[in-house]
């Protein structure tokens, strides 16, 4: 029976999880997170002006700020750091703040997220300003951390955004642009590091790569911005490379290793390249 909770609280619509044999709570885990796509769509309008924002700021010299606390937190910090090695940004174009600080991405931070003021501490570390956008993550739509933050960020002229899943959360009327993932029930009653989490993840996904296509940092379809930081990606740009110049891969090699980088490689050998 349901409880009079939010969203993320409500109880599963599954029961006896510990009588279920493994194929099915595979199967049923697996429908729970086959919905989450669908309600993302829903919210597409709202992501693409958020995008739009953050890509004018950035093109002015902003930067994009993610603050949160536990799952919400981590999923920051992890799509804040695969934009530099991807998209060959400075590490301080987007940045993932977690209550609780560095230690936090491992392990709790007692009463981290409750602290209302911390957040904006964590801000003005980086003198954040009305040049930047500052987005607030958190499943319950509800921690006081994230709100704090937010709240002290619009008061200074940042433009704010929010990606919750519950409605009408709190985070929501701290934030210009308000992002609802209303994935309901999670699989493991409470458990949003599940479905809330999966859904939280993909639309950073989607606002950072939209971003970084939007201020160039690709060609086509391809990552030629990204770090050659082992073998396989430096396998993967000397093969954009022959693709794109038409030329053999000992070539392609040998012009890599000598710009290290795809874009100096096309840029210098094709100087008609829209790059």
């Amino acid at each position: 029976m349901k409880r009079n909770n939010p969203d993320t609280e409500q109880e599963s619509l599954y029961s006896n999880l510990d009588k279920m044999s493994t194929q099915e709570l595979l199967i049923n885990i697996n429908k729970e997170d086959a919905k989450v796509a669908d309600i993302i769509k829903k919210q597409i309008p709202k992501i693409e002006k958020l995008v739009d924002i953050i890509a004018s700021k950035m093109k002015l010299g902003g930067r994009l700020f993610y603050i949160g606390a536990g799952t919400s937190g981590r999923i920051g910090i992890l799509d804040a750091s695969e934009c530099p090695p991807t998209f060959g940004v400075p590490d301080n174009w987007i940045i993932g703040i977690i209550a609780g600080g560095d230690s936090a991405i491992r392990k709790a931070v007692e009463n981290a997220e409750d602290d209302n003021n911390q957040a904006w501490r964590d801000l003005s570390a980086y003198a954040v300003s009305s040049l930047d956008v500052v987005i607030g993550i958190a499943a319950s739509g509800n921690t006081p951390y994230v709100i704090g933050g937010l709240k002290k960020a619009r008061e200074n002229n940042i433009i704010t955004a929010s990606i919750s899943c519950n409605s009408d959360s709190l985070i929501s009327k701290e934030a210009d642009y308000p992002i609802e993932l209303i994935v309901g029930p999670e699989f493991l009653t409470g458990s949003t590091r599940m479905k809330a989490g999966t859904s939280q993840k993909l639309v950073l996904n989607m606002i950072s790569t939209s971003v970084m296509i939007k201020l160039g940092r690709i060609y086509g379809n391809k990552m030629i911005d990204m770090q050659l930081s082992n073998n396989k990606l430096v396998q993967r740009g000397v093969e954009m490379i022959v693709e794109e110049l038409q030329i053999d891969e000992k070539t392609a090699s040998k012009l890599l290793e000598k710009h290290k980088s795809v874009r100096a490689v096309l840029l210098n050998q094709n100087k008609n390249l829209d790059i």
